[in-house]
């Protein structure tokens, strides 16, 4: 018994099989061009929207969107292999119908529409909104770093360039020595020649030179640190303290209802405080200013952030932060004192009063006060379990802790709800880093990583959605939007 075989490659068809054939009704690439079709690329900002009544005509920014869409959804995100797939792959010679941009073309698309590719982003989202995708009750603020296109090398701060300075300083005043004795040896036993040595000092102090520019440069930007690949980048932790990378913080709203990305910022900041509000009144603009429940992890975790939440009608559910005592020994820990309102003083776990002692100010403003008694705390047994402090505790009470004591009341009260904030924002950070293998940038600039994360939010939204509604659903709600914009 012989095997399966296939058609002779040679052999010519009468009538020839079209592209389309090839492509099931439910392939995911008719969902992509009816969505793109349905697109106002000129009102969204993409260059070349309308075409030139002269000179050579441009590919359309249309096909150019199908095609890192669809590069996108199968993780594929480099221009180079974009371009091989416009030459082998079916599904992308059906969707450009057989269009071959060379890989520049294709990268320059990408770098000459990046507000628009963010405005797509935006779009989709109202899509969903539409299709009452968002549940609106429920919302998940929460940040992941991704790897900028920088090496940590080419990241310095003024540690970094004092410490590359002083090494070339001791070079060069090593091989000023060798000179020195080359000159008194008439043999000359150095491996290195006086002429060869000439050339290595002034390497050295052009790399000097370079040193001392970047200095300088650091100096004006009035930055902790500078970086020469990409200079918008930050060297940020992600989880690992000893992971540390060029990086972006990349702040994102997710909706708890099907897990779709509402909303996202890129950072240069490591840490989230003061990103709260901001994201959470941007995803109430979005919802037609409807409040909703909020969660967020301790690093979120600021009075005022919180306070403007609640003055917008969003509940928040923040993990209060924990404060150590520097001892490890969690028995004392400050959440472990018992403020007594009515005597205003903190009573420490063993039942010692610690009065109220002054106020605490940061730039002329008020931020709390200081509670504290050297001499209770001097006769205790259990006072190097308690501080380091050799003269005894002293409790820090913000100015906005009555405020600060009712959200974690109800975070308390809502710890089932709370335990849901990770699994809700962990869903999109998991598929697009893990699952899809985007955890790091291909491009530079803040906003072209910001176009790179609009994209890759885009496909997974996209990729919900299908999954969400099923494609025949959703080209279904395509065909039959009330204002298409169709071409």
């Amino acid at each position: 018994m012989g095997y399966i075989e296939g058609q002779d490659r040679y052999q010519i068809n009468l009538l020839p099989e079209c592209i389309d054939d090839y492509i099931s009704d439910d392939n995911p690439v008719r969902v992509i061009d009816e969505y793109i079709k349905q697109l106002d690329l000129e009102k969204l900002g993409f260059k070349r929207a309308v075409p030139s009544s002269t000179g050579r005509p441009p590919y359309n920014p249309r096909d150019l969107l199908k095609l890192y869409l669809y590069g996108y959804l199968n993780q594929i995100r480099s221009s180079r292999r974009l371009e091989r797939e416009t030459q082998r792959n079916l599904e992308v010679m059906w969707l450009l119908n057989k269009l071959s941009p060379d890989f520049k073309t294709i990268a320059d698309f990408r770098k000459d529409n990046k507000k628009a590719l963010k405005a797509v982003f935006k779009d989709f989202t109202k899509l969903c909104d539409e299709w009452n995708l968002f549940g609106k009750e429920l919302v998940a603020v929460d940040s992941t770093k991704f790897r900028a296109s920088n090496s940590k090398r080419k990241n310095y701060n003024v540690k970094k360039l004092d410490r590359h300075i002083k090494y070339i300083d001791e070079k060069i005043d090593s091989y000023i020595k060798q000179l020195e004795k080359n000159d008194a040896d008439e043999e000359n036993v150095n491996p290195l020649s006086t002429e060869e040595i000439q050339s290595k000092i002034q390497e050295l102090k052009e790399r000097k030179k370079q040193y001392e520019e970047l200095e300088k440069d650091l100096q004006k930007s009035g930055q902790n640190e500078i970086s020469t690949t990409d200079p918008d980048a930050r060297l940020m932790s992600n989880g690992n303290q000893n992971s540390v990378y060029p990086s972006y913080n990349v702040q994102t709203t997710v909706d708890a209802e099907y897990k779709l990305i509402v909303d996202f910022k890129v950072t240069q900041n490591p840490n989230d405080l003061g990103e709260l509000d901001n994201m959470a009144l941007r995803a109430k603009k979005l919802f037609g200013g409807q409040g909703f429940e909020l969660l967020a992890d301790k690093g979120y975790y600021r009075a005022q952030d919180l306070k403007k939440c609640v003055e917008n009608g969003i509940i928040p559910y923040v993990a209060n932060q924990t404060h150590s005592n520097g001892t490890g020994d969690k028995n004392f820990y400050s959440d472990k004192f018992r403020y007594d309102k009515d005597k205003n003083v903190y009573i420490c776990p063993l039942g010692k009063e610690l009065p109220y002692y002054r106020i605490r100010r940061q730039n002329g403003k008020i931020i709390g006060y200081e509670y504290r008694d050297y001499k209770v705390c001097a006769d205790c047994q259990f006072k190097t379990q308690c501080t380091k402090n050799a003269k005894g505790r002293s409790i820090f009470r913000h100015v906005d802790q009555d405020f600060l004591d009712t959200i974690n009341l109800k975070t308390e009260q809502n710890k089932d709800k709370y335990k849901l904030r990770q699994m809700i924002v962990e869903h999109p950070f998991g598929t697009i880093k893990r699952g899809w293998g985007a955890d790091y940038f291909l491009t530079r600039r803040k906003i072209s990583v910001t176009a790179e994360i609009a994209l890759s939010y885009l496909s997974y939204n996209f990729r919900r959605v299908i999954s969400i509604l099923g494609i025949e659903e959703m080209l279904k709600r395509l065909r039959n939007r009330r204002n298409p914009v169709l071409v």
